[in-house]
């Protein structure tokens, strides 16, 4: 049986083949889309080999519970 982590990941990673997908039918958007299959691939590769790790953000992102 998967893991929670492990459906999270192929979720991911399905969403990733999607912006690739539209990249491919849109030239305005590929750019964008293709950043955004990036990310979902390396999220969830982070996802499968440290579930519980934390993600360190540069220094001109707030982390989310940063006070706005």
């Amino acid at each position: 049986m998967p893991t929670h982590a492990q459906v999270a990941a192929e979720l991911l990673r399905a969403a990733a083949t999607f912006f690739r997908n539209v990249a491919d039918t849109n030239a305005d958007l590929k750019e964008q889309m293709e950043t955004n299959a990036d990310t979902y691939d390396v999220i969830a590769g982070l996802v499968v080999s440290e579930p519980e790790g934390e993600l360190v953000l540069g220094e001109d992102q707030p982390a989310a519970n940063d006070e706005k």
